[in-house]
C-alpha cells in the first residue's frame, strides 16, 4: 500500500517540468503526499510552481552555513541562492520544511548555526549520521549523543518527542523558543533496519528495497516487454518480500 512518494535524486529540480511531475502523482488514487529533496540551488524560481502543483514537503540538502565550507563540500559557491530558495519556500506555510544537515564539517559552531534555523524558523532540523561507507570512511564520525550535547551547551535542554514527524526513522527533540524541531536519523548509532518501510525507484526503473544492496527488480523490463499490470504487481511483491 503505497501512499507516499518522495521525489530526490541527484538534484530533481533539474528535470524539466519537475512541477508537472508532482501534480500527476498527486493526482494517482490513493496518494496522499508527495516530498521532494533538494539542494535548493533552483528552489525560488520553482517554488511557486511546486506550491501549486501541490507538494506537501521540501527536504534541503545543508550541511553548512560558511560559504567557504560549503563551496569545499559542494564544489560549487552557490550557497546564497540555497539560503534565498529557503526564504522563498517559507512563503507558502502549507509547504512543510527540513533541513537534511549531515556534520562533516567539524568545527562545532556549524552544528550550532544550522540548529539556529530551526530557532528562527518554522523549519525542522535534521542531522543525518554520516555512514562509514566510501568516501564517509574519511570523515570523524559524529553520532547523535555527542552532537545533542553540543547543541544543549548552545540551546538548553532538548526534550524527546514521542509523537511521530514524518514516515521515516527520524525522531525528534523539543528545544525552548524554537519555532522547528531537532531530528536525528541515525543510521550508525540506532539502528532502524527492522522498521523501515521505503523502496526506491531508480531514474532507470529499478526498484531497490535497500540502497545498502543490489537487491531488487528491474521494473521497466517488465514494461518494455509487454508486462501486465498484474504481472508488474506480482513482480514488486516478490521484490518487497525479499527486502533485507
Amino acid at each position: 500500500d503505497l501512499r507516499k512518494i518522495k521525489l530526490t535524486g541527484g538534484e530533481p529540480l533539474i528535470r524539466k517540468n519537475c512541477a508537472t511531475l508532482v501534480r500527476m502523482l498527486k493526482e494517482l488514487p490513493g496518494i496522499e503526499k508527495v516530498t521532494l529533496t533538494t539542494n535548493g540551488v533552483l528552489l525560488e524560481e520553482q517554488i511557486a510552481d511546486l506550491a501549486e502543483a501541490g507538494l506537501d514537503d521540501i527536504n534541503i540538502s545543508l550541511d553548512t552555513l560558511n560559504a567557504a565550507e560549503f563551496a569545499k563540500v559542494t564544489r560549487r559557491e552557490s550557497l546564497d541562492r540555497v539560503l534565498e530558495g529557503i526564504q522563498a519556500a517559507l512563503q507558502y506555510p502549507q509547504i512543510g520544511l527540513k533541513i537534511n544537515c549531515v556534520p562533516v564539517v567539524e568545527e562545532q559552531e556549524n552544528l550550532v548555526s544550522i540548529a539556529r534555523l530551526a530557532k528562527q524558523y518554522p523549519i525542522h532540523v535534521r542531522f543525518i549520521e554520516m555512514m562509514p561507507i566510501g568516501y564517509g570512511k574519511d570523515f570523524q564520525f559524529r553520532g547523535e549523543s555527542e552532537i545533542c550535547e553540543i547543541l544543549e551547551k548552545a540551546y538548553g535542554r532538548m526534550t524527546p518527542i514521542k509523537e511521530r514527524y514524518g514516515n521515516g526513522p527520524c525522531h525528534y527533540y523539543d528545544v525552548d523558543g524554537f519555532s522547528g524541531k531537532i531530528g536525528f536519523i541515525s543510521a550508525v548509532s540506532h539502528k532502524f533496519c527492522g522498521e523501515c518501510n521505503r523502496i526506491r525507484l531508480t531514474s532507470q526503473g529499478f526498484l531497490k528495497t535497500c540502497l545498502q544492496y543490489a537487491a531488487g527488480r528491474d521494473l521497466r523490463e517488465v514494461i518494455r516487454s509487454g508486462g501486465s499490470d498484474e504481472v508488474l504487481k506480482a513482480v514488486i511483491l516478490e521484490a518487497l518480500a525479499e527486502k533485507p
